[in-house]
């Protein structure tokens, strides 16, 4: 449906999903001068709490979906995973950004890769895998490899190495038949992810590529400017950009590639704000949950330019148990060890339960020096208990 071009204060935005990356639109949104309605079935959803109304209902309530339709200027989503039907649903009464059609092509591996490879971006060696008949026919050289769940699978999980036929096979059963890619497993130089907002009329501002480092699947830090080659880290914004394009996409966009033999492959993309974007908000003129805002509103994108060099570090569950395992003694981490450094900030995103490998909050280090920022910013991670 056609929109409105420009949604000024105090308009009423909707958000579909309460987790941290809701949290921060809502606080950016309340800066500006919105309102903020989150839809999310977690009564103690992180944006829930301190948005203008949380409507605590599923995804796919139609009685609530027609409330936030009624209630809201646009609406954007925090979570690739909310049902794209529920986006198209919503995109028949009031602006939808990013689209239904965007989304879904983000939230199916299968259909994302089939993107990839259609548009000539640059890839790993996949198949799909819907039978076992696909891997039993599946060409030798894509082993090693690695065996994703097409659907719902983040940080690290529903995935399984693979090294041969057999063991591809083995973790196909365990995944009890879901449909799955078969990647080719590349050697790995480092991870690199691109954050960038792209509005209405197709102008994209690009941050500066990030530099990351995983631990057990799940990003734990987050290095700006990345330590690659100039060429390198514009190749990648170049290739985001492309991405952005073919997909029509208006808002925040997150593109994650691997570096293998000094050559970029997409890893994937993300269509929302990303962990490895929490940078901007200390680090940057705009932040990425600020460019969702304006995106989502018509307004012209902020400046994405970093004003300082910057380390993030994410905060596990773990973190809150003695050992760092869910067997020790729950305790609150001692936080005078990072208010202790004078350009270190810290996020606490209010999630109601810690758990290992829930993301509970971040850190970030900022300065001129990035060599200097990342030293402070390790042995900020090593002085809160964060085994290495």
């Amino acid at each position: 449906m056609s929109s409105p071009s420009v949604i000024l204060p105090p308009a009423t935005l909707g958000m579909l999903g309460g987790g941290q990356l809701g949290r921060f639109f809502v606080a950016a949104a309340h800066e500006m001068g919105y309102k903020v309605w989150v839809l999310d079935p977690d009564a103690n959803s992180p944006a829930g709490l301190i948005a203008d109304r949380h409507l605590c209902a599923a995804y796919e309530d139609f009685a609530a979906l027609d409330e936030l339709a009624a209630n809201c200027a646009a609406i954007t989503t925090e979570f690739e995973n909310v049902p794209a039907t529920t986006l198209a649903y919503l995109a028949k009464f009031i602006p939808v950004r990013p689209s239904a059609e965007a989304v879904s092509v983000c939230q199916n591996r299968i259909v994302e890769k089939t993107f990839l490879r259609d548009n000539g971006l640059p890839h790993g060696h996949f198949i799909p895998v819907t039978t076992e008949a696909d891997l039993e026919a599946a060409n030798a050289g894509l082993f090693p490899g690695i065996l994703k769940v097409a659907r719902f699978g983040y940080d690290g999980k529903g995935q399984a190495v693979v090294n041969n036929r057999d063991e591809a096979l083995t973790a196909f059963r365990t995944f009890k038949g879901e449909h799955c890619v078969l990647e080719q497993k590349l050697s790995l130089d480092y991870e690199v992810s691109v954050v960038l907002a792209r509005d209405e009329q197709g102008r994209v501002k690009c941050f500066p590529t990030a530099e990351n480092q995983h631990t057990r699947g799940i990003l734990d830090v987050s290095i700006v400017p990345a330590r690659a080659s100039a060429c390198l880290a514009d190749n990648a914004q170049e290739i985001a950009e492309r991405i952005a394009e073919k997909l029509g996409y208006i808002g925040t966009l997150a593109v994650e590639f691997f570096v293998s033999k000094g050559q970029l492959y997409v890893n994937e993309m993300a269509p929302r704000p990303h962990n490895s974007g929490h940078y901007t908000i200390d680090a940057c003129i705009n932040s990425q949950y600020e460019q969702q805002v304006r995106a989502l509103c018509g307004l012209p994108l902020g400046e994405a330019r970093a004003h300082s060099a910057s380390v993030m570090v994410n905060l596990l569950g773990e973190l809150w148990y003695e050992g760092g395992h869910a067997h020790g003694q729950y305790r609150e981490p001692d936080w005078n060890q990072l208010y202790a450094i004078p350009n270190l900030k810290l996020h606490l995103y209010g999630k109601h339960h810690a758990r290992p490998g829930r993301k509970m909050g971040h850190f970030t280090v900022v300065g001129e020096q990035l060599d200097t920022v990342l030293a402070t910013a390790l042995a900020a991670r090593k002085a809160i208990g964060i085994a290495d």
